[in-house]
């Protein structure tokens, strides 16, 4: 759930948000399983120019916003081409493959969260069929498999690699990599 923060919003959804937090960390887990490693990352939150993205990634498919009118690509998505100005766009699918354009191994001091899985990586993927358009995400070994699933001294810049999609806790399909040649 999020809160609406803005000035239109009400008491009772910043009630609801504190309400939540303070028992997300107070109470024990209701079974006896362990939470999932990533049950308390930070997730994205998809807006309306967006939305299709994550959509897309719910059922596999890595697709970028492309103007209708000038056929250039476009990432992070928006109503506008910086292009052309043209505010025509559909989802082109891509095949999900690109290169390591830059990384990063974060140390600490780190979110609790992520201090657990430690080391881990951090990618920015160069897509193969639009070299000006660059995710972000993890390299790991499969799409489930935990942020520190790869050595972190097997990130190289240029490496192959291609979008797995990994289901997180609260629903969200998010992209992630593993190299094309492990």
């Amino acid at each position: 759930m999020r809160a609406d923060h803005s000035p239109g919003g009400t008491a009772a959804d910043t009630d609801s948000v504190t309400v939540r937090d303070s028992m997300t960390t107070s109470l024990p887990p209701a079974t006896d399983n362990p939470p999932s490693p990533d049950a308390d990352l930070l997730a994205p939150v998809p807006d309306d120019d967006g939305a299709p993205f994550w959509e897309y990634a719910a059922r596999g498919e890595l697709r970028v916003q492309t103007c209708t009118d000038c056929d250039e690509p476009r990432f992070p998505p928006r109503p506008c081409c910086p292009h052309c100005q043209s505010f025509t766009a559909h989802w082109q699918r891509t095949s999900g493959r690109g290169r390591i354009w830059s990384f990063v191994v974060p140390h600490p001091p780190l979110l609790p969260a992520y201090a657990a899985q430690a080391p881990y990586n951090a990618i920015v993927v160069e897509l193969a069929e639009a070299p000006r358009i660059r995710l972000v995400g993890n390299l790991v070994t499969a799409a489930d498999a935990a942020l520190n699933s790869v050595d972190p001294a097997k990130l190289r810049i240029g490496a192959p690699v291609k979008a797995v999609f990994h289901r997180t806790p609260d629903g969200l399909t998010v992209p992630r990599w593993v190299l094309e040649r492990p």
